[in-house]
């Protein structure tokens, strides 16, 4: 019998995790990376607005956000403004290039920790729309970008100023619209649905990101030439070690994942399941070594910083010392420490037996 679905009546409630101030040593990373720069356009100017027009989607339903409204002399400039983010973001900051976009709306979300904005950025000559997000800048998140950045396959444009944060938007099917309206579409071939799920749960497990339920993340759909490959895409970076719960790390546990983890037991056998979790392992140790300086700087720097309590932190060492038969883990004294054990655990299990994360299923 395995551990109920987080957040099911038998599990423990989620904890709200608070914000954490993005210190000295992690700002240097970021100039170092030329993350951090300074910038016209900071969360408190956006907060400045006057008036909020609750957003309706395309059926005309209440969504969780407002389209916010500033003064009018205000407009012209920040309009602008907007726009120099969105070429340091797209295209190394040549405004030239994006000159001739214009923004479209601002948006404004009261849901979660992060409280973001959303500006959408239209090209006025074929009508396409993108967008990107300005939100208070909280060093767990900053260190899930960054981690997502070198450990996923996934390359994160983003930007540090101060107390604010800029990210780009990550364009895909939101897990739960995928599961309601994807999961048994004939063109997408089950195997390679299933396959994904392993590799994002060891993915998430390795580098400890949390509270991938099905609306934190997204499915890419790309079309091959004989079938559509898909890609699960992180979204939502605030629960980057934090969480005392190994299960937190595994998406696996979620009720809200509960069909796809029965899906993937329906049509994934355990062997292969095991096959694409050594994969995953194995590339997650590439990526590594290409990014070792730069990744050891990171983890060095989380290392020092109190991104959770140390009573999380010894419930999750004991946890993990467990699950890779490790005591090395009971050293840790902080989450970065945890996130570089693990990556000596599957450098060390890599070919061996099967110790690592659980194969995603409801079996465990």
């Amino acid at each position: 019998m395995g551990a109920p679905p987080i957040n099911s009546p038998q599990a423990p409630r989620t904890q709200k995790k608070p914000s954490f101030p993005v210190r000295d040593g992690l700002r240097d990373y970021l100039r170092r990376y030329k993350r951090e720069t300074a910038l016209s356009v900071t969360y408190e100017r956006l907060r400045g607005f006057h008036e909020a027009i609750p957003l309706p989607d395309d059926a005309g339903k209440p969504t969780l956000w407002d389209s916010v409204v500033y003064e009018s002399s205000e407009m012209p400039a920040l309009n602008e403004d907007l726009k120099h983010i969105y070429a340091l973001l797209k295209v190394d900051g040549a405004f030239s290039v994006v000159q001739h976009l214009y923004v479209d709306r601002i948006d404004f979300c009261t849901f979660g920790n992060s409280m973001p904005f959303r500006v959408r950025i239209v090209n006025p000559y074929n009508d396409n729309q993108d967008y990107f997000y300005v939100k208070k800048a909280d060093a767990s998140r900053v260190y899930g970008l960054e981690l997502e950045h070198l450990l996923s396959p996934n390359r994160l444009n983003f930007i540090t100023s101060g107390s604010t944060l800029i990210e780009e938007h990550i364009p895909g099917i939101p897990g739960d619209v995928f599961i309601t309206s994807w999961l048994k579409r004939g063109e997408l071939k089950p195997i390679r649905v299933a396959k994904e799920l392993v590799k994002f749960n060891e993915r998430c497990f390795v580098r400890l990101l949390g509270d991938m339920r099905s609306y934190n993340f997204v499915f890419v759909v790309t079309p091959d030439f004989e079938d559509a490959q898909l890609r699960i895409r992180a979204m939502d970076f605030d629960q980057q070690s934090y969480n005392g719960r190994k299960n937190f790390y595994l998406p696996q546990f979620f009720k809200e994942n509960t069909a796809l983890a029965l899906f993937c037991s329906k049509v994934l056998h355990p062997t292969a399941a095991y096959q694409y979790q050594r994969e995953e392992q194995t590339l997650l140790l590439h990526r590594a070594s290409l990014a070792a300086d730069r990744l050891g700087r990171l983890l060095y720097e989380m290392a020092q910083d109190p991104i959770a309590p140390p009573e999380n932190v010894h419930l999750l060492r004991e946890s993990l010392a467990e699950h890779y038969d490790r005591p090395e883990y009971l050293k840790c004294e902080s989450m970065g420490e945890l996130v570089r054990e693990n990556l000596e655990s599957i450098r060390r299990h890599v070919g061996r037996s099967p110790t690592g994360a659980a194969p995603v299923g409801p079996m465990n």
